[in-house]
């Protein structure tokens, strides 16, 4: 029988479809790139502005931005209707020359300077006063959302708003501290490593997991044992390790799941000023924890999850973890 499970974060209910439940084997999307290094234009060089460069990675501003400096944020209201510009910052982090399409091929090295990168240019945004947030993400693959180009990026997004699935994360952590005052990520890695079950590796600072009540099928979850609510501060003197760890889930899921298209997103905290936002939430040190979600894109959301918000997922997150677990990356 199909199971209903709770986010313990969000309070989103899932439905995992034990009852279709489908093999590992079965989720088959291979990515395919077919534009050759020397009509790349992130080998070639055709970008927009470069804004930094850190030892092999480069930033440049998105030719095609959603937002943008140049604007100011002024927010009008037109009856029930809110509108302004979009003010903020959209970056490209093309993260290495060489024309590598998944950054599971890439170094541990390599990829330690990416997430030193984000680290960069997070604290940089967070020095102006208008942006409320930055979202580091990468989209693999063209059911990921990305251009069918074989060159790994990632982008950076300072927005003036904070985004509605960051906030409700901060909501449900400060609820559970409120009621327990406990953090709920702590209790969250407390209860994955008693278990196991849904553990895929751990290091010395770090566990990788799939969430209890998993939106998609291999969905993992980064987050560090050691508590920090920001990924620019918290991730200081661990980029290598959290390097490694993302480059053998790479690596297990191009291996085990054939090089799927895939999503990742780092979530971290609000701020206002260039520290924590501790107005609106005054207890966000103490609750909230950075962390990172690693999506596989092996399916399709449909009718019913639009209509409901109900995820449905048709393997269990005991089995993917299973899977990847055993997946010789």
């Amino acid at each position: 029988m199909p199971e209903l499970r709770k986010d313990p974060v969000v309070s989103r209910w899932v439905i995992i479809a034990t009852e279709r439940a489908r093999r590992p084997a079965a989720f088959v999307d291979p990515v395919e790139h077919t534009t050759p290094a020397d009509t790349c234009p992130f080998c070639k060089g055709e970008q927009a502005e470069q804004v930094y460069a850190y030892d092999g990675v480069r930033v440049v501003k998105s030719g095609t931005p959603f937002f943008n400096s140049a604007a100011s944020f002024a927010p009008r209201v037109h009856g029930l209707y809110e509108v302004c510009p979009s003010y903020g910052a959209h970056e490209v982090v093309i993260e290495t020359p060489q024309h590598i399409a998944n950054m599971a091929d890439l170094p541990v090295e390599q990829i330690k300077n990416v997430f030193a990168t984000y680290a960069l240019r997070m604290r940089h945004h967070q020095q102006d006063a208008a942006v409320k947030y930055v979202l580091a993400y990468k989209n693999y693959g063209l059911a990921a959302g990305s251009r069918d180009i074989g060159h790994t990026r990632s982008q950076i997004m300072a927005v003036p708003v904070l985004p509605i699935r960051v906030k409700d994360k901060i909501i449900g952590a400060k609820r559970y501290f409120d009621f327990h005052e406990r953090c709920l990520f702590e209790d969250l890695v407390q209860q994955e490593r008693r278990e196991r079950e849904r553990v895929v590796l751990e290091t010395d600072n770090f566990i990788a997991f799939t969430p209890f009540a998993a939106r998609f099928p291999f969905e993992t979850w980064i987050v560090p044992k050691r508590h920090h609510w920001d990924f620019a501060q918290g991730v200081a003197g661990l980029e290598g390790e959290l390097a490694m760890v993302m480059k053998i889930l790479l690596l297990k899921f191009k291996t085990g799941l054939h090089d799927p298209a895939y999503n990742f997103v780092i979530h971290s905290a609000p701020f206002e000023g260039g520290k924590p936002d501790s107005v609106k939430y005054p207890t966000i040190c103490e609750d909230y924890r950075w962390h990172i979600e690693l999506m596989p894109r092996l399916t399709r959301v449909a009718g019913f999850e639009r209509g409901t918000g109900f995820y449905i997922c048709p393997i269990p997150p005991e089995m993917a973890a299973k899977f990847l677990r055993e997946v010789q990356a």
